[in-house]
């Protein structure tokens, strides 16, 4: 076996399967791009789905990858074992209908035992297959040369995550010898079971079968190849470590972390979880951001928190109390700097993101800790048990191990419900299994599109219309020759003016005609061979294969839409300028009415930003810059500095959108001959559409007009409204006529003072002594929430040793306020005096100790609660 560095075994895998005819699929970004169904990339086949499932054909039918993943649905178990980890690399060879099992199992063998390669001792390998596998038992058996005791039976070898492609799957394992596990005990003693001696190393799935709704099986119209070798465990077996922690892809962060807090790391030692956690966590947080992941309170923001949050808490058994975590990053960087320099060129902006996020998690460790000593307090006085949905909430929430609530419980004598808190931990695994099912799910694979291979161009570039032929025609999935008036149908042109939708931007509408029939065009899409396909309905006659049509595209439409999708290129350029380079493309639409545009930044932009973003867009569109469009190398277009949309694959000539100086961009869309075309720009929204994801939506041209002519009639109203006839005196007079409301509002809230003061009379008459306390629970008269509160610090200022509760009817609502004072919180609470009384309004409240609020919506019980609330004081 070869001591080979991570980075060596990376490469070397991909040079194999290069010299094998594989294409290099480069590694996708962890947030998936036009991928709602993943939360993030989760294994190497998770961005070659559409070549699986037949959506599309790949430029080549075996493909390479060393492609990045998270996976969170396990992030308890990191660092307590020796191989889990929320970050990995998958390395993987694939077939999309070309070579099988015998090609699959031969290049497995040949990369692990050629001396070229990986050079491991032959002897050392088992392999398991499914039991009905016969002919994978063949190919190792008879091809290979494995002897029948190395080849293991397991019925769990078939891989389906439900419907799409599904087949079964070889599992190749190493044996590491007798220091990771004798054959006495037996138990598990075998590959494929549980033990430290015989680890996987790599996996082959044949795809050959189709998982239908109905549960059934059917062949697949092309069967494919999918492999998996991870890349940390092959490091592990390679470098000879007991675990993947000890490889260089991990011992550089543990290294630095040892300085940081002063502690040795050590396998099995006092230290040795904070250590795993800590090395694991910061590889997936600075990839996270990397691709465009942000903290934040929901999606892959939450992951992203909570996986910062727990490395934090373990640093605290490390004696770290402090930021440090953004220490790290240059080391992550460093390392897989040799595949990956995204982590390295943003490794600036990820220190900021991590270093803000810690310091307020420090804050939040506080809360926390606030938080538990309520609940200590509150089992004190109960059943001695602190429940646990309260020690989850404080685990999930605030990030609060569950171990460290359990160590406080103990010092007070106290005990956590342990089953209601596994109840539920084992909610929010399923919750996750859930989404991870249905995740990874594919399309069924059609093979009627998959087999059209007629040569189809797109000149909509230069054009609206042209002259064409119909290639194909496609009804209810099935090719056909004659199509009748009302079918709706799919069809290939020889040539054709449409865009099919693509990469932000909508599909040209329109017709495709002659003197016999027409058809209206709804939607393009791309055929997974890459011919345009246009649907829609045949509005009149007989359509056939080989007709001669005219193609025409909807000209209004076309016009609009490249205006805005040209205002998008300035847009995005205008964002990076004014909030900074860490702004990168979310998503897009680009419509004949409207533009959308989401970018990855931390929170709302201010009013300033937006009109400054506005005025930067508007200002290259009056300097008439010429847009460029020209074909060339990816090498040419980088040298140029075009900018390639985020997470984008390009192929190795690309189409460069140029408006420099301002904006280039790598861009296959239709685009305006100069920025003056688009006449005018304007924001009219912006908003979040998820963690650390904003979504600007514009207008550009005659919309934009016609939105600014509605403000501006509406502003004309307004003027007549408030009765002034120049346009510089509105402001004037919107500004006194709020300050003549605010004292109005002033002298009407002394009135009803006074009015109520008059009401109640002297309100130290109406005190009672209940139980050993100055009560004065009473209705009062009040046109609003604010206004009882108002009378309570008015009540407070004249009772001061006094525990006030006053009542009011708002409307058909209920309003709810009580005041204790401080020396006498520790015989009653004005949280809780809320929390009896609220009920019996039909409402809730709460608060502190020395004030709380509620609401309720039954009026008519307001003196039964009143008279409740006496008699709740005088039980205490």
């Amino acid at each position: 076996m070869k001591n080979l560095k991570a980075s060596e075994i990376r490469q070397g895998f991909i040079d194999f399967f290069v010299e094998k005819g594989h294409m290099v699929e480069p590694s996708a970004p962890l947030v998936p791009i036009d991928d709602d169904s993943l939360l993030w990339i989760n294994s190497g086949v998770a961005t070659l789905k559409k070549y699986f499932d037949g959506r599309e054909t790949p430029r080549k039918p075996r493909i390479v990858n060393s492609q990045k993943a998270i996976r969170t649905n396990d992030i308890e178990n990191v660092g307590f074992t020796a191989r889990h980890h929320t970050f990995f690399e998958m390395l993987g060879n694939f077939s999309i209908g070309d070579y099988f099992k015998k090609e699959a199992i031969e290049y497995a063998w040949e990369f692990l035992t050629s001396d070229k390669w990986m050079g491991m001792e032959p002897s050392k390998l088992y392999v398991t297959i499914h039991p009905e596998d016969t002919e994978a038992y063949k190919l190792w058996h008879e091809d290979i040369g494995l002897e029948e005791s190395r080849i293991i039976r397991i019925e769990g070898n078939f891989w389906d995550i439900g419907e799409g492609p599904s087949g079964p799957n070889t599992e190749i394992f190493y044996d590491r010898g007798d220091e990771y596990g004798q054959e006495d005990p037996p138990e598990e003693m075998y590959p494929g079971g549980e033990n430290e001696r015989y680890l996987e190393v790599w996996n082959l799935v044949f795809s050959e079968f189709n998982h239908n709704k109905d549960h059934t099986y059917t062949p697949l119209p092309n069967k494919n190849i999918d492999t998996g070798m991870g890349l940390e465990r092959m490091a592990s077996v390679a470098q000879d470590v007991r675990t993947n922690y000890e490889t260089d892809l991990f011992m550089p962060i543990i290294e630095e972390v040892e300085k940081i807090s002063g502690k040795k790391y050590l396998t099995n030692n006092e230290y040795d979880v904070a250590f795993k956690v800590i090395s694991d966590h910061i590889r997936t947080i600075s990839f996270a951001i990397a691709d465009g992941a942000l903290p934040a309170n929901e999606g892959r923001g939450y992951v992203l928190r909570r996986l910062l949050r727990r490395a934090v808490r373990f640093s605290q058994s490390l004696d770290i109390n402090e930021p440090f975590l953004y220490q790290l990053v240059d080391i992550v960087a460093e390392i897989m700097e040799p595949y990956y320099p995204n982590v390295k060129e943003k490794a600036q902006f990820i220190q900021r993101v991590i270093k803000s996020e810690e310091e307020r998690f420090h804050e939040t460790l506080q809360e926390g800790l606030a938080i538990l000593n309520t609940l200590i307090q509150k089992a004190k006085d109960g059943d001695k048990t602190i429940a646990g949905e309260d020690a989850f909430k404080l685990y999930d929430t605030y990030g609060f191990p569950v171990e460290l609530t359990e160590e406080f419980a103990q010092q007070e004598g106290l005990s956590i419900d342990m089953e209601t808190f596994e109840v539920e931990m084992q909610k929010q695994r399923d919750r996750a299994r859930q989404a991870r099912q249905s995740g990874q799910s594919m399309q069924i694979q059609s093979d009627v599109l998959k087999q059209i291979n007629t040569d189809s161009t797109f000149v909509g570039y230069d054009q609206m219309s042209a002259d064409s032929t119909i290639t194909d025609i496609i009804k209810d999935g099935e090719l056909v020759t004659t199509v009748e008036a009302g079918d709706e149908i799919s069809l290939i042109l020889k040539e054709t003016p449409f865009y099919a939708v693509s990469g932000g931007q909508v599909a040209d509408k329109g017709t495709i005609s002659n003197d016999s029939f027409e058809i209206y065009v709804e939607e393009v899409t791309k055929a997974p061979n890459g011919q345009n396909l246009h649907t829609g309905k045949v509005q009149f006659g007989k359509v056939t294969t080989g007709a001669e049509v005219t193609a025409v595209v909807n000209q209004n439409e076309r016009q609009s839409i490249k205006k805005n999708h040209s205002a998008t290129h300035l847009l995005h350029a205008a964002l990076k300028e004014i909030l900074g380079d860490h702004v990168n493309q979310a998503g897009s639409l680009v419509e004949p009415d409207r533009l959308r545009f989401d970018f990855s930044h931390f929170g709302p932009l201010s009013e300033e930003e937006i009109e400054i973003v506005e005025r930067r867009v508007n200002e290259e569109i009056w300097n008439n810059i010429s847009v460029s469009i020209k074909e060339m190398s990816i090498d040419e277009a980088k040298k140029m500095g075009a900018m390639a949309l985020f997470g984008e694959k390009y192929g190795d000539v690309v189409r460069v959108v140029d408006m420099s100086p301002y904006s280039i961009e790598l861009c296959g869309g239709i685009h305006v001959n100069n920025t003056s075309e688009i006449g005018l720009f304007k924001i009219v929204s912006e908003s979040g559409t998820g963690a650390g994801v904003r979504r600007i939506e514009a207008l550009t041209g005659k919309s934009a007009l016609l939105y600014l002519e509605t403000i501006q009639n509406h502003f004309k109203q307004l003027k007549k409204q408030i009765k002034v006839k120049d346009d510089d005196q509105v402001l004037d007079k919107v500004v006194q006529m709020q300050n003549d409301e605010k004292s109005l509002n002033r002298q009407l809230e002394q009135r009803s003072k006074e009015i109520t003061a008059l009401k109640m009379g002297d309100i130290k008459d109406q005190v009672e002594e209940i139980n050993g306390l100055n009560v004065l629970a009473t209705e009062v008269e009040v046109d609003n929430a604010n206004a009882i509160r108002e009378t309570m610090d008015d009540f407070k200022s004249k009772l001061q040793d006094t525990v006030i509760i006053l009542i009011s009817k708002v409307g058909d609502k209920v309003s709810l306020i009580a005041t204790v004072p401080k020396s006498l919180t520790d015989k009653v609470k004005a949280g809780d005096i809320i929390k009896e009384m609220a009920p019996v309004v039909g409402g809730k409240g709460g608060g502190r100790p020395d004030m709380a609020q509620g609401g309720g919506t039954q009026p008519e019980n307001i003196t039964e609660s009143l008279r409740f609330i006496k008699n709740y004081i005088k039980s205490l």
